[in-house]
């Protein structure tokens, strides 16, 4: 504890900043790893660099350590079901994107098909930081559709929207 901050106490202010919901990729050998992620964040714009960050326990980022590719789909908020499921605990390690659908990206990963936006990214760095590791990626590809206006947003611990 540092002065006086505990994980539910930083969790319980933390919870009151809307963020966007993206759901995070990648491929290794054949196999796509797929998770929810609230804290994916622009860094850069020249070079175009990203970053998520990931808890270090994830499966996802055992993953991306081999590939070094990766993809990040920003949701609509018709997207809850695909980040609820990619946000359960316990879940097959294969087919996790069976029922959500999806495209290939020119790097392979999986593309969330109804995102609002889509990015493809090489991992350039990861630093370790408490118990995550920060994933920071340059963006090799980005794609938004200026049609969309309905974001899935994470605040106060749970799935909104704006309207």
């Amino acid at each position: 504890m540092t002065g006086g901050v505990t994980p539910t106490s930083l969790r319980n202010a933390m919870a009151h900043f809307a963020t966007g919901i993206a759901v995070v990729t990648t491929l290794e050998d054949g196999h796509d790893h797929a998770m929810t992620a609230n804290s994916v964040t622009s860094v850069s714009l020249e070079p175009p660099l990203v970053l998520v960050c990931v808890r270090l326990d994830s499966g996802w980022l055992e993953a991306v350590s081999s590939s070094e590719v990766w993809g990040v789909s920003l949701l609509p908020v018709d997207g809850r079901p695909a980040a609820s499921w990619l946000s359960t605990g316990g879940r097959p390690l294969y087919g996790q994107l069976a029922q959500i659908p999806h495209h290939r990206g020119e790097l392979g990963v999986a593309l969330v098909d109804d995102a609002l936006a889509t990015l493809e990214c090489r991992t350039q760095a990861m630093h370790e930081a408490g118990d995550h590791m920060i994933v920071v990626g340059e963006v090799v590809s980005s794609h938004a559709d200026p049609r969309r206006d309905d974001p899935l947003i994470y605040y106060r611990s749970r799935y909104t929207s704006t309207r």
